[in-house]
């Protein structure tokens, strides 16, 4: 997928202005990005002592979701968490929208004349 493609998916579903990831929620994709999905429980097991508290892990997790990063798949009573955008994409979004004014590849030529005008 070519990153002007993924603009237009996040204007879509509204995610065009995804806020940038703290570094909790960054290690928490991270994770996400490297094992694929993952219960809450199976993602504590991957943090080292003294680990964080699952309630605590859990509402960042529920965060992620609610901003556009993290989809769920529900097993009864439990949620299997997994990432809707790949770390390259979150890398080519977040390099253009949180401050680089260097075009990456695959930025729409709409977007470059635009950055060009400046």
């Amino acid at each position: 997928m070519a990153a002007g493609d993924l603009f237009v998916i996040m204007k879509e579903f509204g995610m065009e202005k995804m806020k940038k990831l703290t570094n909790k929620e960054r290690v928490i994709m991270e994770l996400f990005w490297q094992n694929g999905p993952m219960f809450v429980r199976e993602l504590l097991e991957h943090y080292e002592e003294p680990r964080p508290h699952f309630n605590t892990l859990s509402t960042f997790v529920r965060r992620l979701e609610q901003v556009g990063y993290i989809g769920h798949k529900q097993y009864g009573s439990s949620y299997q968490y997994y990432a809707l955008i790949s770390e390259q994409d979150y890398e080519i979004y977040s390099e253009y929208r949180h401050g680089s004014t260097m075009p990456t590849v695959g930025t729409p030529i709409k977007e470059l004349s635009l950055i060009n005008n400046q």
